[in-house]
C-alpha cells in the first residue's frame, strides 16, 4: 500500500480476522533453513582457518627422462630414391634392423664399380709414387757419384799444383844456379881478354872463354824459361781447381734439381693417392647409407615419406621411431612469475588425461586420481609459449604411474608449495598477489655449510 492517505487501512481491519490472513501471518516461515544457514556459516568460519596447501597450476604432456628415449624420425645423411620398404608402421626393430632401401640419384655416384675403379686408381698413383721414389734414390747415387768425383778431381788438380809449386822451386835454383855460373864466365872472359891483350894468353883461350859465356847465357835463358813454363804451370791448376768446382757444382746441383723434381712429383702423388684413398673410404661409407638403419630397439610409428620411386634430400625426415625401452617424465610450463617458487626435487602431482580423477588442488592428501612426481630440472630459457619448462620424473615414494600411459598424452600438473590458512589463500587470491616465496628445507642448511 502507498500510504498517500491520512487513513491507515491496517489501523481500522485486522487482516487476521480473515481466512487467507490467518494462513499467512500466523504460520512460520524458514525455521530449517535459517538453522541450515546458520550451520553453514559456523562450518564455513572454521573452514577458513582449515590449512591450504598454496599450489601452482599448469599443463602439460607426457614425455620421456631422456632425450634419447623420445620419439625420434630417421633422415638420410644423402639424397635418394626410395627403391623397397622391409617394414610396416606399427612393427617392432631391433637396432641395425634395415627399415628401407634407397639408390643413388647423383650423377657422380651411378658407376656400380666406382670402388673398383678408384682402387684401380690407388694402385696406379702408387706405382708413380714408387717410380718417383726410385728416381729420387738413382739420384742420390748420382750426386754421391758427382761429388766422390769432384774430390778425387780437385785431390788430383791439387797435387799438380804442389808438383808445379816443387818445380818452380827448382827451376829457380837452377836459374839461380846458371846467373851465378853466367856471372862466373863472365868474369872469366873478362879476365882472359885482359890477359890476352897483355900477351900472357893465346887468342885460343880467349875464344874459348867467350864460347863457354854464350853457353851459360844460353842455360840462363833456358832456364828463365823453364822457371816460367813451371809458373804457368802454377796458374793453370789453380785454373784448373776453380773449373772444377764450378763444373761439378753445376752437375752436382742440377741432379739435386733433378732430386727435388722427383720428390716434389712423389709427395704430389701421394697427396693424390691420398685424396683417393679418402674418397674411396667416403664411397664405401656412402654405399652403407644406401640402407636406412634402426638406431635403436623400438617401433616404427609413421612413415613420412611413403610409396616406391620417392625422392628426398640430405636431411628430410623419412620415417618416425619410438624406442621400445624408456622412463616416463612430464614437461610442464610455468609463468615467470612463479618459476622463482619451483626447486630441483619438490614434490608435484599429476593429473593424466583419460584417467578420472577427483582433484582437490590445495588438499593433495584428499585427491584421487593423481600421481606423484618430482621436478628434476628448471629450463634456463625462457621457451617460444612465453613460459619455461619443468620436467617431472616419477616419485618413487608415491604410487607408480599407470603402465598404460603413452608419451604425447596430456597432463596437469600442481606443483606443491607452502600450507597456509583458507582466508589467507582467499585474500590473496582477491588481491591477485603471487604465492609466498620461500626456501626449501635444507637449501640453507646447504648454503651454511658452502660458507664453511
Amino acid at each position: 500500500m502507498l500510504n498517500i492517505s491520512n487513513n491507515q487501512l491496517h489501523t481500522k481491519v485486522d487482516l487476521k480476522d480473515y481466512k487467507s490472513g490467518k494462513e499467512i501471518f500466523n504460520k512460520e516461515y524458514y525455521k530449517a533453513f535459517n538453522k541450515f544457514l546458520l550451520a553453514a556459516a559456523i562450518i564455513v568460519f572454521i573452514v577458513l582457518f582449515l590449512p591450504w596447501t598454496q599450489n601452482i597450476t599448469s599443463q602439460g604432456q607426457v614425455t620421456t627422462l631422456t632425450p634419447s628415449q623420445r620419439p625420434q624420425t630417421i633422415q638420410s645423411q644423402i639424397p635418394g630414391r626410395i627403391e623397397e620398404w622391409l617394414v610396416n608402421e606399427g612393427d617392432f626393430i631391433k637396432k641395425g634392423d634395415t627399415i628401407l632401401r634407397i639408390s643413388e640419384i647423383k650423377s657422380e655416384y651411378f658407376d656400380t664399380r666406382l670402388i673398383e675403379r678408384t682402387n684401380d686408381q690407388i694402385s696406379a698413383k702408387n706405382s708413380s709414387v714408387n717410380a718417383y721414389q726410385g728416381k729420387v734414390t738413382a739420384l742420390e747415387r748420382q750426386i754421391s757419384a758427382l761429388k766422390n768425383e769432384r774430390l778425387l778431381k780437385l785431390q788430383q788438380t791439387r797435387n799438380k799444383l804442389l808438383q808445379s809449386k816443387l818445380k818452380v822451386k827448382s827451376d829457380s835454383i837452377d836459374y839461380e844456379a846458371a846467373k851465378t855460373n853466367t856471372n862466373i864466365a863472365e868474369k872469366q872472359f873478362k879476365r882472359i881478354e885482359t890477359l890476352q891483350a897483355e900477351g900472357l894468353k893465346a887468342v885460343k883461350d880467349v875464344e874459348e872463354k867467350r864460347l863457354k859465356l854464350q853457353e851459360t847465357k844460353a842455360k840462363l835463358i833456358s832456364q828463365e824459361n823453364k822457371l816460367l813454363v813451371s809458373k804457368n804451370n802454377i796458374i793453370n791448376a789453380k785454373l784448373e781447381l776453380s773449373r772444377i768446382n764450378a763444373t761439378y757444382t753445376d752437375k752436382i746441383s742440377k741432379a739435386q734439381s733433378d732430386m727435388f723434381t722427383a720428390k716434389s712429383s712423389g709427395f704430389d702423388a701421394k697427396a693424390q693417392v691420398s685424396k683417393l684413398e679418402n674418397s674411396n673410404s667416403n664411397y664405401k661409407v656412402r654405399n652403407s647409407l644406401l640402407f636406412i638403419t634402426a638406431p635403436q630397439n623400438g617401433y616404427i610409428n609413421k612413415v613420412v615419406k611413403g610409396g616406391i620411386g620417392v625422392t628426398f634430400k640430405q636431411g628430410e625426415d623419412i620415417v618416425g621411431i619410438m624406442p621400445s625401452k624408456y622412463d616416463l617424465a612430464v614437461e610442464t610450463y610455468v609463468k615467470p612469475i612463479n618459476l622463482p617458487l619451483l626447486h630441483i626435487n619438490e614434490k608435484v602431482r599429476v593429473q593424466f588425461d583419460g584417467w578420472p580423477a577427483i582433484v582437490f588442488s590445495g588438499w593433495p592428501n584428499v585427491s584421487y586420481g593423481t600421481y606423484g612426481a618430482k621436478i628434476v630440472a628448471i629450463e634456463n630459457y625462457i621457451s617460444d609459449n612465453g613460459k619455461y619448462r619443468v620436467l617431472l620424473a616419477p616419485d618413487t615414494a608415491d604410487h607408480s604411474w599407470p603402465e598404460a600411459i603413452r608419451v604425447g598424452s596430456g597432463a596437469k600438473t600442481i606443483a606443491l608449495l607452502e600450507d597456509v590458512p583458507i582466508w589467507f589463500e582467499l585474500w590473496r587470491q582477491l588481491n591477485s598477489f603471487p604465492p609466498n616465496y620461500y626456501q626449501p628445507k635444507g637449501t640453507k642448511k646447504s648454503k651454511t655449510t658452502d660458507k664453511k
